[in-house]
């Protein structure tokens, strides 16, 4: 909890801004309710929705060094797990964007069981490039997340809840949709790069979630 509390403490020194997206998830969870009896795992998912569309926004990816901006040669997506006694780790699913969704999957199941055993190696929670907190599961429709030390950006995923959407014709529907709201680090992304990041995951999303499940 200590090292919590100093990573929070460091986070108000870095100039901050966030930007939200709404995004329509109904093709997103039909394609899950599919896979889900194969082990994957909505966590993963999202993860990989996120790794295929960080390859794609690299500045995104990168972060702040006094010496300048540092640019890494992988996309590590780091997922917030809290812990039952307190506390909260940051389990980190390395290449997201180049491992299949189902060994995405097995990993994560791993990586949560080790982490509330208190058996992850330093490597496993603190080598993420980008860093995503689900809340979805508590019914939360929005949240802002406090960006960890480090890295240039974190997506905070409220929960997907039906909706009343107006179509472009005028024609009124119930759609699923989800809230996510993105913090960057301004010294290295800019409002339009976190702007067409968010553009593009919902482009995924809401269009082509079938592309989390190519290798």
């Amino acid at each position: 909890q200590q090292a919590v509390n100093r990573n929070m403490e460091s986070s108000l020194s870095i100039p901050c801004f966030r930007v939200g997206y709404t995004i329509g998830t109904d093709k997103f969870d039909s394609v899950y309710k599919d896979i889900k009896s194969r082990g994957v795992t909505m966590t993963a998912m999202l993860a990989k929705a996120v790794g295929l569309t960080l390859a794609r926004h690299l500045q995104v990816n990168a972060a702040w060094n006094p010496k300048g901006m540092i640019y890494p040669k992988h996309i590590n997506v780091a997922v917030a797990v809290a812990m039952e006694d307190g506390g909260l780790i940051t389990p980190v699913l390395q290449n997201a964007n180049k491992t299949d969704i189902f060994e995405l999957s097995k990993q994560w199941k791993d990586l949560v069981k080790r982490a509330r055993n208190k058996q992850l190696q330093p490597n496993e929670y603190s080598s993420g490039t980008f860093t995503l907190s689900n809340l979805g599961m508590f019914g939360v429709d929005r949240f802002d997340a406090i960006l960890p030390p480090g890295t240039g950006a974190i997506l905070a995923v409220a929960a997907s809840l039906p909706k009343v959407v107006a179509g472009k014709d005028g024609s009124i529907a119930i759609k699923k949709q989800m809230q996510v709201n993105l913090t960057a680090d301004h010294r290295v992304i800019y409002g339009a790069d976190g702007a067409a990041f968010l553009r593009d995951l919902a482009s995924l999303i809401e269009d082509h979630p079938e592309d989390i499940l190519q290798k």
